[in-house]
């Protein structure tokens, strides 16, 4: 089990649920106090990406970083216990591989993928990645239309699970699919994943696009959610179901690196893009992105669980 360096408040990874935990008589407070690190990092190693779907919100394309751009970077997130290597779609890189082999030396790996690439990865993975999250909204013709090819999809999840990577699911929630997401909660029972995360769409890159009815109310939300865990109750589904909305509890609780280093606070709701400057990780240090970051409160609450719909 690895740990924060902050004795009075330890916060740890529990790798049987993809998630952050804490200990008996945590306090939040003592705890942004103590630590000098993000808990979680997502690192985008591309924007390519062999999908468009309809919510995406990484949409403007930049040059790859160097595997000499990573290991700076790499170098610079010591201290932190979990990083994401997203995109895009990270599998689109060649080296893919080679990149999640350098950066499982030091921390927790968790793969946000399509799946589509899992038949020529999965093996070559394992004892690399942690964890995989793959992007699913349904059932065939629900996910075709919002993302891509579900079969596809369904391929690199089953390599995936044949080779023993922990696995968990995540579905955009649009108006017009909140029919579906049973089904998608049924997926994720059947392929045995820990965990099935749904997050509604933001205003950016695709989203920009998006029809106005395709947003859900904070209520509707709430009211999808808790039949979700009634249905969970009476079909005895098992992963774990989380649901994000935002609200000013999850504003800019995610750190999020682009491929050039640039390192932001996100989402910030009014900013442009979505997005607020922390620095550039190739030469900065996480521990000094850390202090320029002023959703440090944020950022604890929803990655343990305190700001967002959760049930295990």
């Amino acid at each position: 089990m690895n740990t924060l360096k902050s004795k009075p408040e330890s916060i740890f990874f529990d790798g049987k649920t993809h998630s952050f935990d804490s200990l008996q008589g945590f306090s939040i407070d003592k705890a942004l106090e103590a630590i000098d690190t993000p808990l979680s990092v997502i690192l985008q190693v591309t924007r390519r990406c062999n999908f468009d779907c309809a919510f995406c919100s990484e949409t403007t394309q930049m040059d790859d970083p160097t595997m000499a751009d990573l290991d700076k970077m790499r170098m610079n997130l010591k201290g932190i216990q979990r990083v994401f290597l997203s995109g895009g779609e990270p599998l689109v890189r060649a080296d893919f591989v080679e990149i999640a082999s350098m950066f499982s030396q030091d921390f927790i790996v968790g793969l946000p993928t399509n799946a589509t690439p899992g038949e020529r990865v999965a093996e070559k993975l394992v004892g690399k990645v942690s964890f995989v999250n793959v992007g699913l909204e349904g059932p065939r013709s629900v996910t075709r239309k919002a993302r891509g090819d579900y079969d596809k999809i369904m391929s690199g999840i089953r390599a995936f699970k044949e080779v023993g990577l922990p696995l968990s699911l995540s579905a955009v929630v649009l108006r017009s699919i909140v029919d579906a997401i049973p089904f998608t909660c049924q997926i994720a029972d059947v392929i045995g994943a820990g965990k099935l995360k749904l997050i509604l769409p933001i205003r950016k890159g695709n989203g920009l696009f998006l029809e106005d009815s395709e947003f859900i109310s904070e209520e509707e939300a709430e009211t999808l959610f808790n039949k979700l865990v009634g249905m969970r109750e009476s079909f005895g589904w098992t992963p774990a179901l989380r649901m994000t909305t935002w609200t000013p509890d999850t504003e800019g609780y995610s750190i999020l690196t682009y491929p050039n280093g640039e390192t932001y606070a996100w989402p910030v709701y009014d900013a442009q893009d979505k997005v607020e400057s922390l620095g550039n990780l190739k030469e900065m240090s996480i521990q000094e992105i850390w202090r320029n970051y002023r959703f440090k409160r944020n950022h604890l609450r929803k990655y343990l669980g305190k700001s967002i719909r959760t049930i295990k």
